[in-house]
Order: C-alpha cells, then structure tokens, then sequence
C-alpha cells in the first residue's frame, strides 16, 4: 500500500461544515503525520436556497455538488453530516463510506434569549425551525406553540432570532458545539422531549471506491459502535422510503456491553399521529435490526402515513 500523500477533502463551504472538516483533518493529521491535506469547499443547492426542501431534491440537496466533486476527481475524500445523506437512495454510483467517526452529542437544544425551558414557554411563542421531524414533535407534545420556517446556517439562524423573527430556536446540540457556540443553548432537550434524526451526530467520510490506498488509510478513522448505529438507522430509514418531508426519528444506541438498539418513531406532520417502536438487537446485525424496526412501523401504518406526505 502506498498511502497517498496529498488528500483533498471536499465539504459544504458552511462555517459548521468547515469546522467539521478541521476535525477530520486533525484526526488524519494524527494517525498519518507525513499526509497533507488541503480543503476543497463547495456551495450546494441547499445552501443557496431557503425553502421548502422538497422543492430542490429534498436532502440530496445538500449533497450533490460535493458528490459530483468527488466523481470528477476535483477532491479524494467528502465528509458529510450522515443526517443529510438521503437514505432511501443508495450512495453515488463508484463512491463508498470510508469511516464513521465516533458519534457527537445526539440531542437538540432550545435557544431562548430570556433563558425559559421549553416547558416555560408561553402559548402562541415562536420556535424557529424548518425540520419536519421538529415541528411533528412539537406539535405533539406542546401544541400551545407556533413552528416558524427558518432555514440558513447555525449562525444565520441565531441572527434572525436576534432580529425577532422567532421567539426561540431549536439547534442541534452536536452542531453549536462545532462552531464554538454552546453558550447559547438554554436548554438540552433529551432524547424522550425530542427523537432525534437518522444520522445525527456523525460524520461520514465518502470516497470513490476505486481509491483502496485512500480506504485503507481513512478506514483507520472508523468508530465500529458509531458505525454499527448508523448502519441500523440508514436502513431503517432505507425500507421505510423516508423522504424529506416524512417526519421520522430513529435513534440506535450501544450499551456498556456492546449490545446494539434502536428506537424509531414517525409522525404526521401534524403530531396527531405518532407510530413507535424499539427493539435490542441481540444476535441480529445492524441492517436486520433496522429492518426489523422499520417493519414493525410498517405493520402500524407508516408505509401510508408516509406516502401520504407531499414530496
């Protein structure tokens, strides 16, 4: 093996996207000392538009034009949030994960400028997010608040809140840590206030699957728990054909002892529906485990509730 000596890592040009891309460079810089790496940044079409998703290709708009880059030889390795990798397609034809790095914080956080918990809040406030799965949840759960659209990077977000076009936010807690921003969180929802998505919390690193010398270098990055959870999850999400209007939340998870589970809900995009299940994998592997999951709401009706979601 001849492990290469330059690798250009293309990302989202976002200021959390490149953040994360300084992580993975950091990680390879200390397994292979004697690789460089330089950073190939491009703007995606979901980056540019602020609208509703379904409009533009759903999730994989936040992927094409790093993919493409990759396809045309333009970068060697991309790194992505696994959330925003449509499951419900398989990868690009010739490109393969590489590594899963070890899950960041999986739960949501609430950004309230007078400090309130998302109990405290008074009926009619404003919670500024575009997640289908958030808005589900929230609906649900605490009906008396109002979901506002609110797309834009971390940053951008925080300041239309300063500018009053929301009462609070809801952030991913994972993120706010990349950009340096936890001090603003007022409040970690936990995993029962708020499911998370398919995905959250890692990072996926994507090369062209001809590029073995490349693999066996970045595969070295690889979190196995990490990786067994995202591989239960991304195949929940595969059978149940979720797309980027369906309000799904799955969240496997690895025990002291190694043992692997997964628990999975889906919604109508209003909360009055809300199908649950969860399972232990016990001998099952991730891929059963996920499909296992994904049958057991199939059986409550989600293949309806989901098809009947405008996409």
């Amino acid at each position: 093996m001849s492990a290469p000596e330059l690798i250009r890592i293309v990302s989202r040009d976002s200021p959390m996207a490149l953040a994360q891309v300084e992580r993975v460079r950091a990680e390879l810089a200390a397994l292979s000392p004697g690789i460089r790496t330089e950073v190939v940044p491009v703007r995606t079409t979901g980056d540019r538009w602020l609208g509703d998703l379904s409009l533009v290709e759903g999730k994989g708009a936040f992927t094409k034009e790093v993919d493409a880059a990759l396809l045309a030889g333009e970068a060697d390795l991309a790194v992505h949030c696994l959330k925003d990798i449509p499951a419900d397609r398989p990868l690009p034809a010739g490109t393969v994960f590489a590594a899963f790095l070890e899950r960041d914080d999986v739960r949501d956080a609430l950004i309230h400028p007078g400090g309130l918990g998302l109990a405290e809040l008074p009926p009619g406030s404003r919670i500024g997010t575009s997640s289908v799965r958030r808005v589900a949840q929230l609906s649900a759960a605490h009906p008396h608040l109002e979901c506002v659209p609110m797309r834009g990077n971390a940053n951008r977000r925080m300041e239309k809140l300063a500018a009053g076009e929301a009462d609070a936010l809801l952030l991913a807690v994972s993120g706010l840590h990349r950009i340096g921003r936890p001090d603003v969180i007022t409040e970690v929802l936990s995993t029962g206030e708020m499911m998370p998505p398919i995905g959250a919390g890692v990072l996926a690193l994507q090369c062209r699957e001809n590029d073995t010398d490349l693999i066996d270098v970045v595969s070295d990055l690889n979190h196995s728990a990490t990786h067994r959870e995202s591989t239960a999850e991304r195949m929940l999400l595969h059978v149940l054909q979720g797309h980027c209007n369906s309000p799904i939340a799955g969240w496997a998870r690895t025990d002291a002892e190694g043992e692997l589970s997964l628990s999975a809900m889906v919604f109508s995009p209003d909360g009055k529906v809300v199908l649950s299940a969860s399972e232990e994998a016990g001998r099952l592997d991730p891929e059963t485990l996920g499909t296992s999951v994904a049958v057991a709401l199939l059986r409550q009706g989600a293949r309806e509730l989901i098809d009947g979601i405008a996409h």
